[in-house]
């Protein structure tokens, strides 16, 4: 199927962008299969002006667009599986639990076995560097990520005083990257990823309050 985007006026009218959208199998938003790990754009422009997309090239397109994806099911995860062990962790490490389990839905949508492209694993894509050194012997083991995941989390709250947006960049592209801008770095995937977290920790937050609400009603 191709689909016209829009088309530019003026000097430019002869320019034309179009997408081609190439659909395999019976794929639809991943709901039946897992995502692929990344996501790439090529492009091309034709003899006539006419700028092409594509997620499927020939030998004609170029690379303008990568994505990295961790690999994981859409569906209806379990979302309250590890609560013992997050709030184990995070009163063991004084870190809010709403923050681990926000990290963990935008990690790994509470998938134990999700993989990244880049090779981060578990509930809390631990990259086997930094599962080596919090001395995670097992990534894909629940408890040991969790245990492993928050104890970063304290180290980087520590680190950056306790601001969340610094915390946030540093465990999506590593603190190196942080002190290099002195900063939230300019990548569109770490703050984009920052919004999502701190989306899912007010949603949490409000979850604790909730339930803290009730128990004092209930007695």
């Amino acid at each position: 199927m191709r689909l016209k985007i829009f088309h530019l006026r003026g000097k430019y009218k002869r320019a034309k962008i179009s997408l081609l959208i190439l659909l395999s199998g019976t794929l639809a938003l991943g709901l039946f299969s897992p995502l692929p790990s990344s996501a790439e754009i090529y492009k091309y422009v034709d003899e006539d002006g006419v700028l092409h997309l594509t997620n499927v090239p020939n030998g004609k397109y170029n690379l303008v667009l990568k994505e990295e994806w961790v690999q994981f099911h859409l569906g209806s995860a379990d979302l309250e599986k590890y609560d013992p062990l997050i709030w184990r962790a995070a009163e063991k490490y004084s870190v809010d639990y709403a923050l681990v389990k926000a990290v963990i839905k935008a990690e790994s949508n509470f998938n134990p076995r999700a993989i990244s492209n880049a090779g981060a694993r578990g509930l809390m894509q631990l990259m086997p560097k930094t599962a080596n050194a919090l001395r995670v012997n097992d990534p894909f083991h629940p408890e040991d990520n969790i245990e492993g995941g928050v104890r970063h989390l304290r180290y980087l709250l520590d680190l950056f005083k306790g601001n969340l947006h610094l915390v946030l960049a540093a465990y999506n592209a590593g603190e190196e990257a942080v002190f290099r801008y002195n900063d939230v770095p300019p990548y569109r995937e770490t703050r984009t990823y920052i919004q999502r977290v701190l989306k899912y920790f007010q949603n949490y937050t409000a979850e604790v309050k909730n339930l803290d609400s009730s128990s004092k009603v209930a007695e």
